[in-house]
């Protein structure tokens, strides 16, 4: 009967098919979102005369370039047999923009991305079981691995805390807030942390322990009444609050920024360029990233606050932060798209590549081609070295593994394992605890011995992990409930 449940599960649900429509996600919207998000690029920043705006990403099956120009389809096991990569290049249509006049779109290359094995971009996509034999392939191969100098690389889950949740603890009284604000793949880490004097400060971007209030008065709100009513009209959470307000010695919304300039030590020529860009760009991005969302940024805090004061009076319990609720999964997909828009908009990411080669060929008095600047070599050999060695961005190692081939069993428990970013060389005792509501989801019998066990897991068997919603879904959604 459990025989009949498994191969059940496999044939209609797939073992591996959630990493596998979490990559058709990232080469399907997440690259043309991305591209979107970036708009346009002004390569001649003083005069503009010269932009480029992003079109249309086109990406096709799988294919090697000979050594003698020619370029062909290729399939999985040839990329194994020849130590090849299994990747296909990423097009971009960019329109040139010459003293504001539009020129004919170029179609311009950018990248080499590697392409998941049975994704929809794969060469074996759609074909029969006899089809897969007759080109030399595994016609019970799962997939859900790259391809990577003929080597088989598994993108391991990710288990980190939710994103834009606050989530409330109370360390011997002292209580914290933590908050992954996120938007768009952009993610800042927030702590806001209440002292048991009753001192409110909170951590962000370059920003270390900011008063509360010298925020809330920068985002717009300058009285103090105006503050204690947004906060609570509960007179006891306001007595634990007024220490804030005494202790803080700005008045206005000029003289809070003033105050950030300082802790920021930025030149006053700058300072207020600055200070907007972190309070619209790094200052809870998943709510707004524009001037009109201030005041709802300040509402957000002014909530937090209560909560956190309520939380000290002991009149509400703290969050669970190992409750599985308040974690997520980054899949494949996610990963990839985290590295991909790195590669692009990091500090010497390809954009700031094509400004800097764009104004040298100039200088020299040449006119380059838009495909000239591009450095799309370089591009792919960023991406290609973050899959073989699992280096990721933000400093996570471990990310991509070496396939385990050993067994089918083996392949497919790999491709299902989860890694937690916590250090192995610490205790992280209730980190490494089987929580209750683990049950269903995580095996609670799957772990190695030793440092990292509790750290690296695995999904249960019948374990399935659900696509997550974009900010603009989730906001039809919200605004469905709150019409009803």
């Amino acid at each position: 009967m459990y025989t009949q449940l498994l191969k059940k599960f496999e044939e209609e649900r797939g073992f591996i098919s959630f990493q596998i429509r979490s990559f058709n996600k990232f080469i399907e919207n997440d690259i043309q979102t991305i591209m979107s998000e970036i708009g346009e690029v002004n390569l001649t920043p003083e005069t503009n005369a010269m932009k480029l705006l992003f079109g249309e990403v086109e990406l096709g099956k799988p294919v090697i370039k000979e050594a003698d120009g020619s370029t062909r389809q290729i399939y999985p096991n040839e990329a194994r047999i020849r130590n090849l990569t299994y990747s296909t290049p990423i097009f971009v249509y960019m329109i040139p923009v010459v003293e504001g006049v539009k020129e004919k779109p170029e179609k311009v290359h950018i990248i080499d991305m590697p392409i998941m094995v049975k994704s929809k971009l794969c060469s074996t996509s759609g074909l029969s079981k006899e089809e897969l034999t007759e080109k030399g392939e595994d016609p019970e191969d799962l997939g859900g691995y790259f391809i990577v100098n003929g080597t088989e690389r598994a993108v391991v889950m990710i288990e980190e805390i939710a994103n834009n949740i606050p989530i409330f603890e109370n360390d011997n009284g002292l209580i914290k807030v933590r908050i992954n604000s996120e938007r768009s793949g952009f993610k800042q880490k927030h702590l806001v942390e209440m002292k048991p004097d009753g001192e409110i400060t909170i951590t962000f971007a370059n920003i270390r322990r900011l008063p509360i209030v010298t925020l809330l008065k920068a985002l717009g709100m300058e009285t103090d009444k105006q503050i204690c009513d947004n906060v609570s009209q509960d007179e006891k959470v306001l007595n634990e609050f007024y220490i804030n307000l005494y202790k803080e010695e700005v008045i206005t919304t000029e003289d809070s920024k003033e105050a950030i300039g300082k802790r920021l030590k930025i030149a006053r020529e700058y300072r207020d360029e600055r200070i907007n860009q972190i309070l619209d760009k790094y200052l809870l991005p998943h709510i707004g990233q524009t001037p009109e969302e201030r005041s709802l940024k300040a509402m957000a805090i002014t909530r937090i606050i209560r909560k956190s004061i309520s939380l000290y009076l002991g009149e509400i319990s703290a969050d669970d932060i190992d409750h599985y609720s308040n974690k997520r999964l980054l899949m494949a997909g996610d990963l990839l798209g985290q590295l991909f828009r790195s590669i692009l908009l990091g500090r010497w990411g390809l954009i700031a590549k094509m400004n800097y080669n764009y104004q040298k060929l100039v200088k020299r008095g040449r006119t380059p081609s838009i495909q000239g600047i591009v450095e799309a070599d370089a591009a792919t050999k960023q991406i290609l070295s973050s899959i073989a060695t699992g280096n990721w961005i933000g400093g996570r190692t471990g990310v991509s593994q070496r396939l385990d081939r050993s067994s089918y069993v083996r392949t497919i428990s790999h491709l299902r394992s989860i890694v937690s970013p916590l250090t192995s060389t610490q205790e992280h005792f209730s980190a490494r605890e089987i929580h209750p509501t683990e049950w269903g989801k995580i095996c609670p019998a799957e772990t190695p011995e030793g440092s990292s066990i509790g750290l690296r897991k695995h999904l249960a068997i019948l374990a399935e992990i659900t696509a997550g919603m974009s900010p603009e879904e989730s906001e039809k959604v919200s605004k469905f409930i709150q019409a009803l």
